[in-house]
């Protein structure tokens, strides 16, 4: 019987197509017994595949295809591009851990493009390893094919000496590869000279002949490339499937020893992966204490201090749950978990726990979570109970702007090599099918992406899509090239695309992490700390019996961590979280107002309506909101909420179950509910009722079957009849699935009052710390401004002088509050740029003219596009208009190069024995008159602040209120599809298209509050509307919501332009005025300034300054005269020794002389790089 020992799955990533499942039916339909696999350099798919096999009955052998440098692993050059293959499979599992660390240490010390091993390290983990010389990029084959068959003998000799009996030559057959017979050739002669045994393999990377080519395209897809390319990388043929015995007997009918040796290697590889061990690290108990007795005297310790006179439930309660640590022997867990969050707590770090660890006192009692249990009444055994034999979750939240604090401490602290954060693996979705395979068959990028857009955001396959989108089957049914598009997408969708790092899972182990698990290559922490990365994703990790752990970043946790600094430094209040009330009567008033934006877990505007409706009197009632709304509990909101308003009477399904459904007035909201109605009406302990409560949420009927019998059974031990029990199994069954677990749903209530106390409270503080918090999505952050100016608050736009890195509570008086706009929040600038920006700001002082800023800023950090965002986005407003400064840019950037080249080179004195020491000249960048229509400014401002801060129509709309309007975008939802509503918003963009019969509609972009939306006039309402269509109307626009995809629409039945000022008595500017207050400037005289270009004519040019003379010398006054001269790319400007009367009649024979562009006054730039004339 042949044996497949060299096979590719999905996770040879971008080469491989094999899914598991499938590969290994296939094996099993051809009869096989054993199946190898041995991907491409790593080991992801390894446990999954051992899992597989073992089910349908195969032996598993793990292995795996590994890089070779050509020489060390640690040089790192061209010669080492292409490295070479090697073909190594576990002969026991000594074997296996030795590929294990073999393949780790490929990635952490000689990934080099590939991941890469060396002869060294062969040699270091040679013991339990079969080894194979490889496919033709292997290095015996590779020396064969250059003619060095002496050398590939030496190499040869080398494995068979470091291998004694487990080294063999591999030999495959593809027709198409012209370099193989010769390769094999010489393996045979090889294999006949040193007597090493040969043995056959077949290079599958996909399952069935079928697929080959989606292998095609999956390469194309990897390498940039179509499948029109001939030059393009692919496979030579169709051969490279999982060939059935048959086929590989009859393809080396001449060697049949090649096929018997595959069934010798596969006796020989015996790995036995074990499960169910646990691998918790130690707790470094004080004197070497025993951990139980440690955890307890915490425990206790914690008891007194929360509880001060403990109540004999509580005692009884901590007694209970410290013994079942024990006996499940998790106090070592428990520790870990402790230590973690109290080095939190001692770092100011906020914090807090998901899921069903809330329930356990221990974990109260030990700091780790803010939530009583026994207030709650939540159930220990949903977390761990001595039924459920396996590692309960402790899922952590930390602010994120700090959780690489705690990944350093835990690294630190447990040891970089027994801590790692998690993989994951992306999958190929639908849509990124269809782009991706669209790309691959050179289709057109228009008629991809059109073809993505129809897939629905939600939709789990292809298939569904054209089940779904009439549209789409329409165009799959007609069109031959979208239909073959699809097909081919559909054998792509879902496979392993890419690797990347869970946003939470870290591992934490007793010994050395690869004792247990392959490990890849570090990822960066952002503190200098580097932390490698598993191979094995985190239902693997968990299987293997590790510690696995979510430490997620909580933006929320951030945003409220700000406001408490805020509050201190803006207010001196010093708040705790545990200070705050939980009775507060504003927080309710905000909650039962529905206007909960940038409130956590309360956001949607489903949820806005619910929580409006709900009128919450309690954190449990939020509780309860944030478990009901969800698809399946859904349903029950409206009950919940009448119940609550006594709309209607309160009913239990059964008078027993009344305490039980108390709290939520008769309507099943948690899992723990459903336990103790298990426990109650059936007799279950808690334990087994959580069990069932798993069993229940699969839903497999065999499995239902019986946990309905045996409920029945045990609700007639209670004195229930059949007939109740059967009625209360049918309403709970639903409920097990999809339910929340309470412990979770209080936890996470308790943040969404916490920051709904705090906008309620502390507006400015808290909106603050939001838009910070925002500032890396321009999305959010504009979500967030709109927020505020709905709520009042005003927001000053950027500033050069007053805004700071971050967004900051900026008084302009005592009458006029509100949020500075940070300049790292405008689109292309960076924190590190603007950090030295603002250094020298404070170092030098307010930049009090352009000049000013060119000469003391330090722009090093900055680009010419960032500059320009600066000035786009209306941060040098108090300095001179946009249009001027922006068309000053290069000047800018000239100058201030200039200025730095001088300082480096200490060349800062001009006046040296003139009694100026080490003084700087002084910079004049004359800005002319120019300036840019309001329409181009508001179009900078969107693209890079994300709203519009300058006064325009639509600033109007945040401060008041236009009843049966549509003013912000977030008002509306895919939910509306189909209704009429009305917009009022300004038009900023329109296109006119023509439809296929020839007649002309419109697409148009309409601003709201908070973004656009797209709205389209058909022909007969576009005739009728046409005159309305101008960029920069205010427009009423009534239409009905359509959604095509994800996209939202409007189709526009009526439009008219809308008087904003007959309702409002014009714009309302307050807090949104481009034109910041600046620090006061010393205003000094008006300048006259003329500017001349020298020509070629010294003669002509004495006579036309004479003629301008002679003109001035005729308007006395006081206004200083300054003549900017321009010689090729230089300029001079001269300050006359004559003052001017400027007037009208002055303005006009002048500009009638020298030109209208050529005469300026004002305030010019403080005078630097000029010559004074004597006269």
């Amino acid at each position: 019987m042949f044996t497949h020992l060299h096979v590719h799955t999905e996770y040879s990533l971008l080469d491989g197509l094999s899914r598991i499942p499938q590969l290994v039916s296939e094996a099993k339909n051809h009869g096989m017994h054993s199946l190898a696999i041995t991907d491409h350099g790593s080991l992801y798919g390894v446990i999954d595949f051992y899992t597989a096999c073992k089910e349908q009955g195969i032996n598993p052998i793990i292995g795996c295809e590994l890089y070779e440098a050509h020489g060390s692993r640690f040089t790192k050059d061209n010669s080492e591009r292409r490295p070479s293959h090697l073909t190594v499979l576990a002969h026991n599992n000594i074997g296996y851990n030795n590929l294990i660390h073999l393949s780790s240490k490929s990635h952490l010390e000689g990934f080099y493009y590939r991941p890469r091993i060396d002869d060294e390290l062969l040699q270091q983990h040679q013991e339990g390893l079969i080894v194979l010389s490889g496919c033709p990029s292997a290095k015996i084959p590779r020396l064969i094919s250059d003619g060095r068959l002496e050398d590939a003998i030496k190499r040869a000799e080398w494995y068979k000496e470091l291998y004694p009996n487990r080294f063999f030559l591999e030999i495959q057959d593809h027709a198409h590869i012209p370099e193989l017979p010769a390769i094999n050739k010489g393996l045979i002669s090889i294999s006949k000279a040193l007597d090493i045994p040969i043995v056959a393999t077949n290079d599958s990377h996909y399952t069935t002949i079928n697929e080959a080519p989606y292998q095609d395209l999956r390469i194309c897809i990897a390498t940039n490339a179509t499948i029109h390319d001939p030059k393009r990388l692919k496979m030579e043929d169709n051969s490279f499937y999982l060939k059935s015995p048959m086929e590989m007997a009859k393809l080396f009918s001449e060697l049949p020893e090649a096929i018997r040796n595959t069934e010798r290697i596969a006796e020989m590889c015996q790995t036995a992966i074990p499960f169910g061990e646990m691998h918790i690290p130690s707790y470094p108990t004080p004197n070497g204490s025993d951990a139980d007795e440690f955890l307890a005297k915490i425990c206790w310790d914690g008891l007194q201090k929360l509880y001060q006179d403990p109540t004999t439930h509580a005692k009884d309660r901590l007694k209970y749950e410290l013994e079942v640590i024990k006996q499940t022997n998790f106090a070592n867990y428990f520790l870990v978990v402790w230590d973690i969050a109290y080095f939190a707590r001692q770092q100011s770090i906020l914090m807090g726990v998901r899921g069903s660890a809330a329930a356990s006192l221990a974990l109260y009692c030990l700091g780790v979570t803010e939530i009583d249990p026994l207030a709650h009444n939540l159930v220990f055994e949903r977390f761990l109970n001595l039924e459920r034999k396996e590692m309960p979750d402790i899922d952590m939240d930390f602010q994120d702007d700090r959780r690489d604090e705690i990944l350093h401490y835990v690294t630190k602290t447990y040891g970089s090599d027994k801590v790692a954060q998690i993989i994951t693996f992306g999958t190929l979705g639908p849509k990124g099918a269809i782009r991706d395979v669209g790309r691959a068959m050179a289709i057109s990028y228009g008629e991809v992406d059109k073809l993505a857009r129809m897939i629905p955001f939600k939709t789990r396959s292809i298939d569904e899509a054209i089940k779904e989108v009439p549209s789409l089957k329409e165009i799959y049914n007609k069109d031959q090239t979208i239909h073959d598009l699809l097909e081919n997408a559909k054998g792509l969708e879902g496979i392993s695309h890419h690797v990347s790092t869970h946003a939470a899972g870290v591992v934490i182990s007793e010994k050395p992490l690869v004792e247990y698990i392959p490990l890849q290559r570090p990822v960066k922490t952002g503190n200098g700390t580097e932390i490698a990365m598993t191979q094995y994703g985190m239902q693997n990790i968990a299987e293997l019996g590790l510690l696995k752990m979510d430490l997620l970043g909580l933006t929320n946790l951030t945003i409220i961590d700000k406001t408490l600094h805020l509050l201190e430094t803006n207010r001196g209040l010093e708040l705790a979280l545990h200070q705050i009330p939980l009775d507060d009567a504003r927080t309710f008033d905000l909650l039962s107002s529905g206007l909960t934006n940038e409130v956590f877990q309360l956001e949607s505007e489903g949820m806005q309506r619910n929580i409006k409706e709900l009128k919450p009197s309690s954190v449990s009632d939020v509780a309860a909101m944030i478990a009901l709304y969800r698809p399946g509990p859904m349903d029950q909101i409206p009950t919940f909420i009448d119940s609550k308003h006594s709309r209607i009477p309160v009913t239990s399904p059964h008078p027993s179950l009344d305490a039980i459904l108390e709290d939520t007035y008769g309507v099943i909201v948690y899992q723990d509910q459903v336990l103790r109605i298990l426990q109650t009406f059936a007799g279950y302990t808690l334990g087994s009722a959580d069990i069932v409560r798993k069993a229940m949420g699969k839903k497999i009927p065999e499995l239902m079957r019986q946990e309905r019998q045996g409920f029945i059974k045990g609700a007639e031990a209670q004195g229930f009849t059949s007939k109740q029990a059967k009625e209360i199994f049918k309403l709970i069954e639903p409920f097990a699935g999809y339910a929340f677990n309470k412990a979770h749903s209080v936890s996470y209530a308790l943040i969404s009052y916490w920051t709904a106390f705090f906008k309620a409270n502390f507006q400015l503080e808290y909106m603050t710390s939001v838009l910070n918090a925002r500032s890396d999505n321009p999305e959010r952050m504009a979500n967030a401004i709109t927020e505020c100016m709905r709520m009042g608050i005003p927001i000053f736009p950027p500033d050069i002088n007053l805004s700071e890195v971050e967004f900051t509570i900026s008084k302009e008086d005592e009458s006029n509050i509100g949020i500075r706009f940070g300049l790292a929040a405008i689109k292309n600038l960076g924190s590190s740029g603007v950090n030295t920006l603002i250094e020298s700001r404070t170092t030098n002082g307010i930049f009090a003219s352009i000049g000013e800023f060119t000469k003391n800023a330090n722009l090093r950090g900055l680009n010419r596009r960032s500059l320009e965002s600066l000035i786009k986005a209306g941060a040098f407003d108090s300095l001179g208009n946009r249009g001027s400064i922006l068309n000053a840019t290069e000047a800018i950037l000239a100058q201030s190069q200039m200025q730095y080249k001088m300082k480096s080179t200490g060349q800062t004195n001009l006046f040296e024995g003139h009694g100026n020491q080490d003084t700087m000249p002084d910079i004049d960048i004359p800005l002319d008159s120019s300036d840019v229509q309001i329409g181009e400014k508001l179009a900078w401002e969107r693209e890079l602040l994300g709203v519009t801060l300058t006064p325009s129509p639509l600033s109007s709309l945040v401060s008041s209120n236009y009843p049966g309007h549509i003013t912000n975008l977030n008002a509306i939802n895919k939910d509306m599809e189909g209704q009429f509503i009305t917009l009022l918003g300004q038009l900023s963009l329109t296109r006119e298209l023509t439809t296929r019969n020839g007649q002309n509609y419109l697409i148009a972009s309409i601003e709201l509050l908070g973004g656009s939306i797209e709205v389209i006039t058909w022909p007969d309402a576009l005739n009728r509307t046409r005159e309305v269509w101008k960029e920069g109307n205010i427009l009423q626009i009534k239409g009905k919501v359509v959604v095509r995809s994800e996209t939202i629409s409007i189709y526009c039945d009526i439009a008219r332009e809308y008087d904003l000022t007959s309702d409002n008595n014009g714009f309302s500017n307050k807090g949104h005025s481009a034109q910041a207050t600046s620090p006061s400037i010393p205003n000094e005289s008006e300048f006259l300034t003329l500017s001349l270009m020298e020509s070629n004519d010294p003669s002509n040019d004495f006579n036309r300054l004479r003629a301008i003379i002679d003109i001035v010398l005729k308007f006395p006054g006081s206004n200083p005269l300054v003549f900017d001269i321009h010689t090729g790319r230089q300029k001079v400007r001269l300050k006359m020794p004559i003052t001017v009367g400027y007037s009208s009649e002055l303005h006009v024979q002048l500009t009638s002389l020298i030109g209208e562009s050529k005469v300026a006054f004002g305030n010019t730039m403080p005078v630097g790089n000029t010559f004074e004339t004597t006269g």
